[in-house]
C-alpha cells in the first residue's frame, strides 16, 4: 500500500464529503431532498406482500436510491455525510486504484427501486467514480406499485397516495358514479378507509332488503347522503383554514372518526355539524395555547 495511493484516497473522501456539504447548502431551504431514502419507510408505505430472492445482478447505479440502516451517514447522491466514514471509504477507493475486485453488494428491490442492505461505502465510492452498473446480491419485495426514480421521500409518497387512487377509482367506478375526480388525501392508505366507509353504507342498505342494492347505487348513496353533508360541515366551519397542505378529503376522514367517537360516548344523536363544531373549537384552543406557549418560553 503506496503511501501515494493511502493520500489519494484520503483527498477523494474529502472531496466527496464537501459535496455533501455542497449539497446541503443548495438545498438549505428544503433539506429534505437531500436526505437518503429511508428503505424501511418506503416499505411501510409500499406494503410489500412477500420476498423473492433474484440472485446475482447487475443493477444500474442510478436506481440504488436509498439504504436500509445507513440513510443518515450519505447524502441522496450517496456523498458521504460524517467524517467517521473515511477509514473504510477510503479503503474501498484504494480498492479502485489497483484494480482489486469487490465483493458484490446486496441490494433490496422494491418498486424498481434498489436499497442498500449491505455495500454503502461501495455504492458511494461507484457513484462518485461515475460508475454506471454494480455487481449485487438482490432480494425483491413483490409491489403493485412501480416507482421513480426519486430524490425526496415526499416525491415517493406523492407517487404511491396517486397510484392508490387510480386503483380506487377503478375498482368502485367512483368518477363515473359521482361525476367526483377531486378525493385526494395527503398520506397512504385513505382511500381503503373510503372503500370501508362505502362497504358499510352498503351493508345497512341492505337492511331488510329482499334484493341486494348494487355497488353503484351504493357508491351514490354514500356520496350523496354521507360524504357531501360531511364536507359542507367542513366547509361551514371552514376547519380546513387550520390544517395546511390537508385536504378537504383528509377532514373528512378525520371528522368522522371524531364523530364516531363523540356517538361512543354520548349517543346516537349528536348530529355531523355538532362534531365539526366541537372539532373546531377544540383545535382552535390547542392552536392558541400552542401560541402562547412560543411567547412563554
Amino acid at each position: 500500500m503506496s503511501t501515494h495511493s493511502l493520500q489519494s484516497s484520503n483527498d477523494n473522501f474529502f472531496r466527496a464529503r464537501n459535496r455533501a456539504l455542497i449539497n446541503d447548502l443548495q438545498h438549505i431551504l428544503s433539506p429534505e431532498e437531500t436526505k437518503l431514502l429511508s428503505f424501511n419507510d418506503v416499505k411501510k408505505m409500499l406494503k410489500p406482500k412477500n420476498e423473492v430472492y433474484l440472485g446475482m445482478k447487475v443493477v444500474p447505479i442510478k436506481l440504488i436510491v436509498g439504504s436500509e440502516g445507513r440513510y443518515m451517514d450519505f447524502d441522496n447522491k450517496f456523498f458521504p455525510r460524517k467524517t467517521h466514514l473515511k477509514t473504510r471509504w477510503a479503503r474501498i477507493d484504494q480498492a479502485y486504484y489497483k484494480d482489486i475486485i469487490l465483493p458484490p453488494i446486496t441490494l433490496y428491490e422494491i418498486g424498481g427501486l434498489y436499497f442498500v442492505r449491505d455495500g454503502n461505502h461501495r455504492v458511494s465510492v461507484a457513484k462518485i467514480k461515475g460508475v454506471e452498473n454494480i455487481d449485487a446480491e438482490v432480494i425483491s419485495l413483490q409491489s403493485e406499485i412501480k416507482l421513480k426514480p426519486s430524490s425526496s421521500i415526499k416525491e415517493i409518497l406523492k407517487q404511491v397516495i396517486q397510484y392508490e387512487k387510480r386503483v380506487f377509482y377503478a375498482e368502485t367506478n367512483f368518477g363515473d358514479i359521482t361525476d367526483c375526480w377531486t378525493i385526494d388525501f395527503s398520506s397512504p392508505g385513505q382511500y381503503d378507509v373510503l372503500y370501508q366507509h362505502i362497504l358499510i353504507h352498503k351493508y345497512y342498505l341492505n337492511q331488510n332488503k329482499t334484493e341486494e342494492i348494487p355497488m353503484h347505487k351504493a357508491v351514490q348513496s354514500w356520496y350523496e347522503q354521507l360524504y357531501l353533508p360531511i364536507i359542507d360541515s367542513i366547509k361551514k366551519q371552514k376547519l380546513l383554514r387550520s390544517f395546511r397542505n390537508r385536504t378537504l378529503s383528509d377532514m373528512y376522514v378525520w371528522l368522522i372518526r371524531y364523530w364516531d367517537e363523540l356517538k361512543q360516548q354520548f349517543g346516537e344523536t349528536i348530529s355531523i355539524e355538532e362534531a365539526a363544531n366541537d372539532f373546531s373549537k377544540i383545535y382552535k384552543k390547542s392552536a392558541i395555547k400552542r401560541i402562547l406557549e412560543k411567547f412563554t418560553i
